[in-house]
C-alpha cells in the first residue's frame, strides 16, 4: 500500500516541484471540514460494521440474480438493517417490466463414455431444467464460417454440442492479484480526458459478433439437448458465469425485451464448463472416441411478479433553502449465481450502505442533520445492462435517449441534483476518483481526498471509466463518478466467476473504502454550491 507521499517519491524532482507548489493552492480553493473528517474516520475505521453487512449479502443471501427470491430476501434484510440505522424513506422503487426471475435448484454433469469423470460446470442464468438425468453423446460444433452450417443440418437435436475449439491454458507465472503501484497511478493522473464511454468496435469484432449470431440461430433451428462452452477466461477450477445467449437483433442487444429473462423467451440450456475439462472432452473426440455426458438440471422461474426493485434509503436535507437537493451514493445489488457475489457487487453494496451509517452516526454527534439530502440507492438489474439505474434516471431526472445520444427531455429534478458517487470495480480499496472527462471537480476531489492520502487515496483522473451505473447518470449530464480501486484478483479470479465469494474480500480495504465515501458525500451534502456539471452530451455516430 503506497500513500501520496510514496507515490510523489517515485516522481522525478521537477515533477515533484509541481505538484508541492500547485497542489496546496488548489486544496485551499475547496474547504474541508477537518473536524467532521476527524469523526468520520473514527467511525468507519475503529467501528466499523462493514464486514457483517458483507456476510449476509454472500453467505447468508447471495447469490442475487435479478428477480430472483434470492434478490428478494437480501433487499428485505437490507432494509431492516437500514432503518435500524435510523435512516429514513426506506422503500423498494419498481422498474421494468423486467421477466422472469431465475434460481439454480440442482445440477450434476459427468462424462460417462469412454471413460467416466465428473464435470464442473455451471448452468446459463435462464437456462430451462432438464427433464434428467439425460445421457447423450457430445458432437463438435466447429464453424468458422456460415458455409459450414449444411455439416450438421439436422444432426444435433437432443445432442450436446460443444461450441468453441479448446482454450489453450497458460500457467500462471504471474500473480493473480495486484494493487496499484506509483506508475499506474501517476498514468491515470496524467491522462487526457478520454472520449466517449459508448463501446466502439472494430470491423472484425463486428463480423464476429455478427458470426456468432448466425451460429446461435442456427442452434436454435437444430435444438440440440444443451450447448456446452469453455469461456474466454478461466482456469483452475474457476468458472466465469453470465446469462444465456438467445437469438437477438443486433441493434437491440440490450434491449429487455429480447434478454433470455424475457417472459416469452425459449432457451436452450447452456453451460459453461470449467476449462481443463472442456478441453479433455474435446481431445477425445478429436482422437475419435464417442464421447456419452449425463446432465440434470433442475431450475426454477419465477413469474409471480415481472417488475424489478431498486432499495432506496436517505438522509434528509434540513436547509430551507437547499435540503431538496440530492447527494448520491450507489452500487448495484445484483449478481450472478455461480458464487455468491462478493466482489461483483455485495462489497460496493455493503461499502455504501456503512458509508450511510457512519454519516448518520457523524451527523448526530454533531447534533444536526445534512443540509442536502443524502440518498442510497442499491440498483437491480445492472449485470443486464445498467437496466435499474437507467430506469431510476429515465423516472426522476431526464428522458434518455439511446446509448451515445443526449436526454431528449430534461425533468425539474434534474437542477437539484448535485452528484452521484458509484463503486463497483470489486473489492479493492479506493485509490482515487474518476472525473468522466469534468475539469471543474479534479480540484475539488483534489481537497476531498487530501486528509486520506495516509490511506493510499490520492489520485484524481480525468478519464472516463465504463460499465458501471455511474454511466446512466452521466448520459444525463449529471455529475456521476466512480472511484479508482485497487484490482486484487476481481479481474483474473472473481468477476462473474463461482470464486466471487466472501473469503475474497479484505476487511480493511472495505473500512477504507467506506470511510472515504462518507467523507465525499457529507463534504458534497455541506458545500454552498452544486457539484458542477460537465455539458449535456452530444450526439453520437455509433454502430
Amino acid at each position: 500500500m503506497l500513500s501520496g507521499i510514496a507515490i510523489a517519491r517515485k516522481l522525478k524532482p521537477t515533477s515533484l516541484l509541481l505538484i508541492l507548489c500547485w497542489a496546496p493552492a488548489l486544496w485551499a480553493q475547496e474547504p474541508v471540514d477537518t473536524a467532521a473528517i476527524r469523526l468520520i474516520r473514527e467511525e468507519g475505521l475503529e467501528r466499523s460494521q462493514v464486514m457483517e453487512t458483507v456476510f449476509w449479502l454472500t453467505d447468508v443471501y447471495g447469490p442475487r440474480l435479478t428477480g430472483s427470491p434470492q434478490l428478494d430476501s437480501a433487499t428485505a434484510w437490507a432494509m431492516r438493517r437500514l432503518e435500524s440505522w435510523g435512516l429514513a424513506n426506506v422503500h423498494r422503487e419498481r422498474w421494468g417490466p423486467f421477466g422472469r426471475g431465475w434460481s439454480l435448484e440442482h445440477v450434476r454433469m459427468e462424462v460417462t463414455a469412454p471413460v467416466r469423470f465428473p464435470v464442473l460446470a455451471y448452468p446459463k442464468a435462464w437456462s430451462p431444467s432438464i427433464d434428467g438425468p439425460v445421457t447423450a453423446e457430445v458432437v463438435r460444433f466447429d464453424v468458422e464460417d456460415t458455409t459450414a452450417f449444411a455439416t450438421y443440418q439436422g444432426k444435433l437435436q437432443g445432442k450436446i454440442v460443444l461450441l468453441e475449439p479448446p482454450r489453450a491454458l497458460k500457467e500462471p507465472f504471474e500473480p493473480l492479484a495486484r494493487r496499484r503501484d506509483a506508475e499506474d497511478l501517476l498514468s491515470l493522473a496524467n491522462a487526457p480526458a478520454s472520449g466517449s464511454s459508448t463501446p466502439r468496435y472494430s470491423t472484425e469484432v463486428l463480423r464476429q459478433r455478427a458470426l456468432a449470431q448466425r451460429r446461435l440461430e442456427f442452434l436454435y433451428q437444430e435444438r440440440p439437448l444443451a450447448i456446452l462452452d469453455r469461456g474466454y477466461r478461466g482456469d483452475y477450477g474457476t468458472v466465469f458465469v453470465d446469462g444465456a445467449d438467445v437469438p437477438t437483433p443486433t441493434a437491440a442487444f440490450w434491449d429487455v425485451r429480447f434478454g433470455p429473462w424475457a417472459t416469452n423467451a425459449q432457451v436452450i440450456p447452456q453451460f459453461i464448463v470449467a476449462a481443463e475439462h472442456y478441453n479433455r472432452i474435446y481431445r477425445l473426440l478429436e482422437r475419435g472416441f464417442r464421447v456419452e455426458m449425463t446432465v440434470d438440471l433442475k431450475v426454477a422461474f419465477h413469474e409471480e411478479d415481472p417488475y424489478a426493485y431498486n432499495l432506496i434509503a436517505e438522509l434528509p436535507g434540513a436547509d430551507p433553502e437547499i435540503g431538496d437537493e440530492l447527494v448520491m451514493l450507489g452500487a448495484h445489488f445484483d449478481s450472478w449465481h455461480a458464487g455468491t457475489g462478493a466482489t461483483d457487487n455485495a462489497a460496493g453494496s455493503a461499502v455504501m450502505m456503512e458509508a450511510m451509517r457512519i454519516l448518520k452516526t457523524v451527523y448526530d454527534r454533531l447534533g444536526r442533520k445534512p443540509r442536502r439530502t443524502i440518498r442510497l440507492a442499491l440498483w437491480t438489474g445492472e449485470e443486464q445492462g445498467l437496466l435499474g439505474s437507467r430506469a431510476y434516471v429515465n423516472q426522476h431526472f431526464a428522458e434518455l435517449g439511446s446509448w451515445g445520444q443526449p436526454p431528449r427531455r430534461l425533468k425539474p429534478a434534474h437542477e437539484k441534483f448535485s452528484v452521484y458517487f458509484n463503486l463497483d470495480n470489486g473489492a479493492g480499496k479506493i485509490r482515487g476518483i474518476y472525473t468522466q472527462g469534468n475539469e471543474a471537480v479534479v480540484p475539488i476531489f483534489r481537497a476531498w481526498l487530501a486528509p486520506f492520502h495516509d490511506l493510499g487515496a490520492a489520485t484524481v483522473s480525468l478519464r472516463n471509466t465504463g460499465g458501471t451505473d455511474h454511466l446512466s447518470f452521466d448520459a444525463a449530464g449529471l455529475p456521476g463518478f466512480q472511484f479508482i480501486q485497487d484490482h486484487l484478483a476481481y479481474g483474473t479470479r472473481t468477476h462473474h466467476s463461482n470464486m466471487d465469494v466472501f473469503d475474497h474480500l479484505i476487511e480493511d480495504d472495505l473500512k477504507q473504502a467506506a470511510t472515504i465515501i462518507a467523507a465525499f458525500a457529507y463534504h458534497a451534502a455541506e458545500r454552498d454550491a452544486r457539484l458542477p456539471r460537465k455539458p449535456l452530451p452530444q450526439p453520437e455516430n455509433t454502430p
